[in-house]
């Protein structure tokens, strides 16, 4: 079922987004060459806590820590641990916040140090992706609209789309009705309403789109082993366009 959210429950997942978007901002300073991505997750933890929020990962489904860490060519899902980074990585940071009943979703991908030109490159597209995405998003879009939009710009660059991971409805839980791709046919789909919160959040690879799962049943990577980047922010659909609730 979709929900179509109040004024009042729209307020209340700001606060939450708010949180997450600070939160982001605050670990940003520590992504640094030899910290640990389980010490980065610690951080997320007590900033979160310390604002009022939760980390609602932790325990989802058996998750077993407050933040997803991905690097490089892991796309989703990376587990924390005493992995240390080093100069050349790039990190993704996914995580949700739960405050006062609803949740926000927000990632972002970071490069620690420098990278070859190509694969900056590469993380600013995946983040231009996401904005493309963004830009079709209005009362009487369609789902598929989003996805198109988010698929035509990464592949005229060359990236792999992976369609096995998408975006998702989101409110009093962390993921709702109606599912996201980053990929579609233009005008179908679910039509959008005014009201409707969604994470939209491009996965992308530099090779190809092909990914598999670990043995940990959770972390999926790259089949070819090529750097993957991940973008998201939690949004309101409105008459005219959208609103995102992860930011200021």
């Amino acid at each position: 079922m979709i929900n179509i959210k109040s004024e009042r429950e729209i307020e209340l997942m700001q606060e939450a987004g708010h949180i997450n978007y600070l939160a982001h901002q605050y670990i940003e300073n520590y992504i640094k060459e030899g910290i640990t991505t389980a010490e980065l997750d610690k951080k997320i933890n007590d900033f979160v806590t310390k604002h009022g929020g939760i980390c609602s990962c932790y325990g989802y489904e058996g998750f077993p820590a407050y933040t997803c860490i991905s690097v490089n060519d892991e796309v989703v899902h990376g587990i924390p641990s005493k992995r240390r980074l080093k100069n050349g990585d790039i990190v993704k940071l996914d995580f949700t916040v739960r405050k006062n009943g609803y949740e926000s979703d927000m990632t972002r991908t970071y490069i620690v140090g420098t990278v070859p030109k190509e694969v900056s490159e590469f993380v600013n597209h995946v983040e231009e992706a996401l904005y493309e995405g963004l830009k079709v998003v209005k009362a009487g879009a369609k789902i598929g609209d989003i996805g198109n939009a988010i698929s035509n710009y990464a592949h005229k660059y060359g990236y792999g789309v992976v369609e096995e991971l998408v975006g998702h409805g989101i409110g009093t839980n962390m993921h709702e009705e109606p599912e996201v791709p980053n990929f579609g046919e233009k005008g179908k789909g679910m039509t959008l309403k005014e009201g409707m919160t969604l994470a939209i959040e491009p996965m992308i690879n530099m090779g190809s789109k092909d990914v598999s799962m670990l043995e940990n049943n959770w972390t999926i990577v790259t089949d070819d082993e090529s750097y993957s980047a991940h973008f998201e922010h939690t949004i309101l659909v409105t008459k005219n366009g959208y609103v995102i609730l992860t930011g200021e």
